[in-house]
């Protein structure tokens, strides 16, 4: 699957109209890109699961790529319940395990069939696993302020913002590096508070590896935090010096 650039679109189209004996018009152009888009990033197939049969439209999560067994095994979780943990997909005889492979890269064409084994959660689990997404989802969107505020710290340290606003700016730095490490910490006790069977085998994987992303988010506000103090510290440093 060859991605086409943007600087060839005009001669693509013209040499896609002498080809069909077809007469080019700019305003055709549109479709023929979106055709070949849905050539290159869009998988059409048939998931079969015992006796039931899924038709599906699997495209990438990122932007002008093609999509992967990882994008596919979602959007099966998303039609079937079969949790993506628990897939085994077989196409052909074989079994498709590398989750970060293009479809292509597998052997998988459109239109073709894919059988899934596997088994749906329970009701209850269910409920629990739906806890669990909408928490992380929480933690998405704090990531993203702790995001923002490191590129904002970069700045300053860089020296983007000039000096008499410095001392101001990191202070309020300070102040919301705080606030977030906060909000992820009453997410982390919100998911320990969750208590699960033995059995709920896909919720305890969630759950586990949602705390260890918590973690890491908050060993990171740990470090932006203290990056900020010892910045605090140096510009007090030199204000004394020049105050001397």
């Amino acid at each position: 699957h060859k991605k086409l650039s943007r600087s060839r679109t005009l001669q693509e189209g013209v040499g896609f109209c002498a080809l069909t004996g077809g007469t080019f018009r700019p305003c055709a152009l549109f479709k023929i890109r979106w055709e070949m888009y849905h050539l290159f990033y869009l998988f059409y197939l048939f998931i079969l699961l015992g006796n039931e049969k899924h038709n599906i439209q699997v495209a990438s999560q990122q932007e002008d790529s093609e999509p992967t067994l990882q994008d596919m095994a979602v959007l099966i979780e998303q039609v079937t319940g079969v949790p993506v943990s628990f897939q085994k997909l077989i196409y052909k005889g074989k079994s498709l395990k590398e989750l970060e492979q293009p479809l292509s890269a597998l052997g998988v064409k459109n239109g073709c069939k894919v059988m899934l084994i596997g088994k749906r959660n329970s009701p209850e689990e269910e409920a629990e696993l739906k806890k669990l997404k909408d928490l992380e989802k929480s933690v998405e969107q704090i990531a993203n302020k702790l995001e923002e505020i490191n590129k904002e710290f970069t700045s300053i340290q860089k020296g983007f913002l000039a000096k008499d606003l410095q001392t101001e700016a990191l202070k309020q730095l300070d102040k919301r590096i705080k606030g977030t490490a906060e909000q992820f910490m009453k997410i982390l006790e919100q998911v320990d508070a969750i208590n699960l069977p033995e059995n709920f085998n896909d919720c305890r994987l969630k759950k586990k590896g949602l705390v260890k992303r918590v973690q890491a988010f908050l060993a990171q506000c740990d470090t932006i935090e203290g990056n900020i103090g010892q910045e605090m510290d140096k510009l007090q440093s030199k204000n004394l010096a020049l105050a001397e």
